[in-house]
């Protein structure tokens, strides 16, 4: 979605973001992205049809559908690395689970964890709330640096340009079960850290206020 001009509100929150972005690396304050989506499971009804020489594979056009799985991204992008987690929902306690994981599995020695993400409901320090006691909740809130993104600014969050390569690269195929499902995104995970593919964002601040200039009030 396009966001109306000289929108204060916006920009205050891509700013935000894009200070963050030009941090230097740095171990004990990692920079983590998250973002979430889903994937429709499709069984076959019929055998496909193998490749053969001039012939790509064919797949019926009937299917059954299986269900809906949820996919939490979770890149930290000057480390190279990045965890999808396959979960039935896309409920608040899953999302209390995953910071949980970042926070004492993931980076279990960082001072703090520098959390960019956008303004998903359930993305919220009040989910921690709903899955865990209020003390564990309070400790996992604090292990964290909470940064959003823009309403209608998604496109700010790393994490989603890397949802962009997995659905291109991994999802963009029948997918039989949550089983199959994991497995895949296990696979193409596991190539990306391995090639040490990372992101290289150029857009700054001064940037933004050149070409988003119209999204900024007018003084």
């Amino acid at each position: 979605m396009i966001p109306p001009d000289a929108n204060a509100g916006f920009v205050a929150n891509m700013e935000d973001v894009l200070e963050v972005y030009q941090r230097p690396r740095d171990p004990m304050r990692p920079l983590v992205c998250l973002d979430e989506t889903s994937k429709q499971m499709i069984r076959e009804t019929r055998a496909p049809l193998a490749m053969k020489p001039g012939r790509e594979k064919r797949e019926d056009y009937e299917y059954e559908r299986n269900g809906v799985a949820n996919l939490f991204m979770l890149f930290a992008p000057l480390e190279g690395w990045r965890r999808v987690e396959v979960t039935d929902r896309r409920a608040a306690v899953d999302y209390a689970r995953v910071l949980k994981y970042l926070s004492d599995t993931r980076f279990p020695d960082a001072t703090k964890i520098v959390l960019v993400q956008d303004n998903l409901n359930t993305h919220k320090p009040a989910s921690l709330y709903e899955a865990f006691p209020a003390a564990e909740a309070r400790r996992l809130v604090e292990r964290f640096e909470w940064h959003y993104t823009p309403k209608h600014g998604s496109w700010l969050d790393l994490a989603e340009s890397e949802l962009g390569v997995l659905a291109s690269q991994c999802l963009d195929r029948r997918i039989p079960d949550k089983d199959a499902l994991i497995s895949e995104v296990l696979a193409w995970t596991t190539n990306r850290i391995t090639h040490h593919a990372k992101a290289n964002w150029q857009f700054t601040t001064t940037h933004a206020r050149a070409k988003l200039k119209r999204l900024y009030p007018l003084l």
